[in-house]
């Protein structure tokens, strides 16, 4: 490893910082529910930071501006599609599963909000969505290890194991300390770096030219087709991008925060934060791959690192342009997007493995410090698996993300939805909407998105078919059932009253 110099002091200064932010959340941590959920006291503020940094990993620094260099404007259907998606889900889900989680027997995870949604005493519905979470996640997480042991690699000149380790045991620290609200408070911390981050480079790449015209010169020169928004792309293709809007409704690690707020009213206020750090950040990662296109157009001599990996693109700009210790700054918003994805996904497993599990069917009467413990041990069991996995850095897994996704997208988005908003919906119905996303994106995966299916043409994004097969299988299966009993009615009546009572 290289000697000490500014970038690396700012980067053990940050990760000092957020390990002394777990050791505040632990004194905070009284029983379960503070572990997994913040005991429901999450401000509009942190509630909307928190779940824009548990959303936006690495991928936001690395992957997304790679892809605008490397071919221009028509990469950022997929960001567009996300705010849409991000937008929708802020409105339509947010405060009413706040509410219903909280009348479902106060439900602390989803596996847990399904099962009393539907009243499901033989705990099918319960076991069912908790394999999906970890299955999904387990990919998850390990694409976050691998990004941030690629992060200590490229930066400090590491072995890859050794920054395995390192990057990895970072993050375990405080999730495994202060659990919720030290996942929360950092990734607030984390979300105000990455906008830092993602404004202040464009900006700074921009003044490096004399003029636009230079800039504007530099980019045809480098890409004609860089401003052309469409490019090569077919309506499929566009459409498949800006379905990646629809994993929203899905994913475990986003809702969850929802279901902390501390109240519905802190919702409206935190949609509106929520969605301006958003739309900011991404149209800063999408300008910094764009304007990076000019600048190595113009300094071809220091673009030998992008040009072998343009996912380095924002990093080498920052490298470049920034003093040392500015760039410290700036690149540790890396490291936090990374961070606070890996660390939300961690702790959805221990609750999912500690909640569904554990007290589900082996301690009913656990304790709420055993309850605590056996979280914090699950974090352990969860991350040391994630790194297994990411043991090769040659492996697949960071190719799985967008897989996994479209298995949560698919598999609970339109179950989440519908329960929601449709009181006649079954259990029998949610199971199968359930098992239908999930299988007909693994089979849209590896056989059926070749040729296409029906209506469905070839080459889409597996979230498609999966979303709408899923929607079709709960309504059907529903409808040919019994309608729910009068218990599972009363309870969806009453969370609509109290919905509609606190707007």
């Amino acid at each position: 490893m290289s000697s000490l110099n500014p970038t690396l002091i700012t980067f053990l200064f940050y990760i000092v910082a957020m390990i002394a932010i777990g050791l505040m959340a632990y004194r905070a941590t009284a029983n379960f529910s503070d572990y997994i959920l913040g005991g429901r006291r999450l401000g509009s503020f942190v509630t909307a930071l928190s779940a824009g940094a548990s959303d936006m990993s690495g991928w936001l620094l690395m992957g997304l501006p790679g892809a605008i260099y490397l071919s221009g404007l028509s990469e950022m259907w997929i960001a567009i599609g996300l705010i849409i998606g991000a937008w929708l889900n802020w409105l339509l889900v947010a405060g009413r599963l706040r509410v219903h989680t909280e009348v479902q027997h106060n439900a602390l995870t989803l596996p847990d909000y399904f099962s009393n949604r539907f009243n499901d005493q033989k705990k099918i519905l319960r076991v069912t969505s908790a394999f999906i979470i970890l299955i999904f996640f387990a990919i998850y997480c390990a694409s976050g290890m691998v990004a941030g042991a690629r992060l200590f690699e490229n930066m400090f000149d590491m072995s890859y194991s050794t920054a395995l380790w390192i990057s990895a045991i970072a993050t375990i620290s405080y999730v495994f300390i202060g659990g919720f609200l030290a996942v929360s408070w950092t990734d607030t911390i984390q979300a105000t770096l990455m906008i830092f981050a993602l404004l202040l480079t464009p900006i700074v790449t921009i003044l490096s030219f004399s003029d636009l015209s230079q800039m504007t010169l530099a980019l045809e020169a480098a890409r004609p087709q860089a401003m052309n928004v469409i490019g090569d792309l077919s309506f499929v293709a566009i459409m498949s991008l800006l379905a990646w809007g629809l994993g929203y409704f899905g994913q475990p690690h986003i809702l969850v925060r929802f279901m902390a707020a501390d109240s519905v009213k802190s919702i409206p206020n935190a949609r509106r934060i929520g969605m301006a750090w958003m739309t900011l950040c991404l149209g800063g990662a999408v300008a910094a791959g764009f304007f990076g296109i000019a600048y190595f157009q113009q300094h071809p001599e220091l673009a030998g690192a992008v040009t072998a990996n343009p996912e380095t693109v924002f990093m080498e700009l920052t490298k470049i342009l920034f003093n040392p210790w500015v760039a410290g700054i700036v690149l540790a918003a890396i490291l936090a997007a990374v961070m606070s994805t890996l660390s939300c996904q961690l702790l959805v497993c221990s609750s999912t493995l500690t909640e569904d599990f554990y007290k589900s069917f082996l301690r009913k009467n656990a304790t709420q410090t055993e309850l605590v413990w056996i979280g914090r041990l699950m974090v352990l069991m969860i991350a040391l698996l994630a790194i297994w996995m990411a043991g090769n850095p040659e492996s697949k897994v960071l190719g799985l993300v967008a897989y996994a996704w479209a298995g949560f997208g698919a598999a609970f988005g339109p179950l989440i939805i519908l329960s929601l908003f449709w009181r006649r919906m079954t259990l029998n119905g949610a199971l199968a909407g359930m098992l239908v996303g999930a299988i007909m994106v693994v089979l849209w995966k590896n056989t059926i998105g070749e040729t296409g299916l029906g209506f469905i043409p070839a080459g889409v994004y597996e979230i498609i078919p999966g979303f709408i097969c899923s929607m079709i299988a709960i309504v059907v299966v529903s409808l040919m059932g019994k309608a729910p009993t009068e218990e599972v009615t009363a309870r969806f009546d009453e969370g609509q009253r109290l919905y509609n009572k606190s707007k």
